[in-house]
């Protein structure tokens, strides 16, 4: 690379920190400004909650409660409130509680008032707080600090992120906290909330610093290696780099497995229900939602199209999807295209599911045939499942109408059939249930204890690698999608930068010069770093020149 473009690098890198440093000046004009919001939700309620952040909160006070002292911090007191201009009561015994700055959510000054929760006395008070702004705001030159307006969504956390009282990560487990609906979900962003966040933001941060470390390693042999006596050969910091990069994405492996798994939790697991036509997925699903979802029919394609319902299932949400019911020419004759689309539907729910239950009937079972590929009512059905299997999607079957049977005992050896016929199911994934037989109510029971341990283990967490705190890679677990999107592209940059490197073990042992881009692994690097940095709301300018420069001239004494 030519030293124009090593040039022109350095620029970008310059421009990309000072676009981050503008965005956040920015920003800081418009936090002078004072916001309210409704933080309950509206209608009658017993209380409601106004909160109010900004410079001009003990303005407000003063405004709305006259000769009255300031409350005593984080006390609650009790205050009549009266309107700004015509001084008619507001609301006679509103509770408020100050919380000033810089020690409070936001880090600037907060007041809260607990008012009564009827809607005239909350549109009241909304409408005076505007009206609470200082008189001589026409004549006063900063005018965006004398006023106060309605909060944009979700601004009191967005003044806590750049106020720096609560990092990214942080913020991303609060918001999954406050749309947590089932239990699992609850305890996820709880653990992530109090403690997972911190944890998670220490790691990005070591990845990061550890990244910029090596990016100086190389930045050093780019520019100073004609001039300056290294104690370690070129090729000897090469490949200490190398090792540093390998080690890296040995945490990311675990990192991301778990990460994903969180996101089941999160989002919901994605069941989908398949078998052949009439053997109860319809009556199945009815009795896991407990209401009529779907059309429940004796004739055959009744279900054309995919029915999904969310559930809370053992404190997991799932997502559950009735399909169209796999048959082929020789069960019956009077496919239409309709069913046929249907079917096809049902292939794509299939592939997009977590989790896939094939529903057969002990009816269509037969001992000299079994379930494998070949049986005339079957076939479709296990195909699709066989390939779920191949797919490493988890599997369960449920044997439905086990009231039809008149020998009990046949039904052990019908389990055994469905083993043979799916011979990588795991152990205790086949069922027998009734979705209609009286007393039988106890087997949708068993398929949903069934359906949860298998949700329990799709959802339990790796630990970290030998010699690694395995306590960061289990709340790994919380990460968002954003910040697993953003450490895989971490990821893939830093298998770029190791093509090349790893097939030669001491990485280093040709010519560096020759044969390896030092350059062009700096910038991958640089790159790698930059996804650290978006994680944490820092943007590509927080891996600056400034900072690898640093890490240069500690670690190699340039110009001693």
């Amino acid at each position: 690379m030519t030293p124009s473009r090593r040039l022109g690098g350095i620029i970008r890198a310059y421009s990309y920190a000072s676009n981050a440093q503008n965005d956040f000046h920015s920003y800081g004009n418009e936090s002078n400004r004072t916001v309210y919001a409704l933080s309950t939700p509206p209608g009658k309620s017993a209380i409601a909650v106004v909160r109010i952040t900004g410079p001009l909160c003990t303005h407000i006070y003063r405004t709305l409660c006259p000769s009255k002292p300031l409350p005593k911090a984080r006390t609650a007191t009790l205050r009549t409130l009266f309107h700004p201009t015509t001084t008619e009561v507001l609301d006679p015994s509103a509770l408020l509680l100050y919380f000033p700055g810089p020690n409070s959510f936001t880090g600037e000054d907060i007041l809260e008032l607990h008012l009564h929760g009827g809607p005239a006395v909350l549109k009241s008070v909304l409408s005076a707080l505007p009206k609470c702004s200082p008189s001589h705001l026409s004549s006063t030159p900063n005018i965006q600090q004398n006023i106060i307006l309605p909060a944009e969504p979700g601004e009191f956390t967005r003044r806590a992120f750049y106020n720096s009282r609560l990092s990214l990560p942080q913020i991303e487990a609060l918001s999954d906290l406050l749309s947590a609906e089932t239990e699992s979900q609850r305890l996820l962003s709880i653990q992530s909330t109090t403690k997972g966040a911190d944890t998670l933001s220490q790691a990005y941060d070591k990845w990061h610093l550890s990244l910029l470390a090596a990016r100086g390693e190389l930045e050093a042999l780019i520019d100073f290696s004609e001039d300056q006596q290294f104690e370690e050969t070129p090729e000897v910091l090469l490949k200490n780099v190398k090792d540093e990069i390998v080690r890296l994405r040995g945490q990311m492996d675990t990192y991301l497995s778990n990460a994903v798994k969180g996101e089941l939790l999160r989002n919901g697991i994605n069941l989908a229900l398949i078998g052949p036509p009439n053997v109860g997925k319809s009556s199945l699903l009815n009795r896991i939602v407990g209401r009529e979802a779907a059309i429940v029919s004796s004739k055959a394609g009744t279900t054309r199209d995919i029915v999904d319902v969310s559930v809370d299932m053992g404190g997991w949400m799932v997502v559950l999807g009735d399909t169209a019911g796999f048959r082929n020419g020789v069960f019956g004759s009077d496919i239409d295209e309709i069913e046929v689309e249907g079917m096809r539907r049902a292939r794509k729910r299939v592939e997009g599911a977590d989790v896939v239950v094939l529903v057969v009937s002990v009816e269509e079972i037969d001992e000299n045939v079994g379930i494998e590929v070949g049986h005339p009512s079957l076939e479709e059905a296990v195909e699709v499942t066989e390939e779920a299997l191949g797919n490493g999607k988890e599997v369960v079957v449920a044997v439905n109408k086990i009231d039809k049977l008149k020998n009990p005992e046949k039904l052990g050896r019908i389990f055994d059939l469905v083993r043979k016929g799916l011979p990588g199911l795991k152990k205790g994934r086949v069922v027998g249930i009734s979705c209609t037989g009286e007393g039988y109510e106890p087997t949708i029971q068993q398929l949903m204890g069934a359906l949860t341990s298998t949700f329990g283990d799709m959802t339990r967490v790796e630990d970290g690698l030998e010699g690694t705190s395995k306590n960061v890679w289990s709340e790994a677990i919380g990460a968002s999608s954003r910040q697993r999107v953003l450490v895989e592209e971490c990821y893939r940059y830093l298998g770029e930068f190791l093509s090349g490197l790893e097939d030669n073990q001491s990485a280093g042992a040709r010519k560096i010069d020759e044969d390896i881009d030092i350059v062009l692994k700096a910038e991958t690097l640089r790159r790698a770093a930059g996804c650290m940095s978006r994680i944490m709301g820092k943007g590509e300018g927080a891996s600056t020149v400034d900072e690898v420069l640093g890490v240069v001239f500690e670690k190699f004494c340039v110009g001693k």
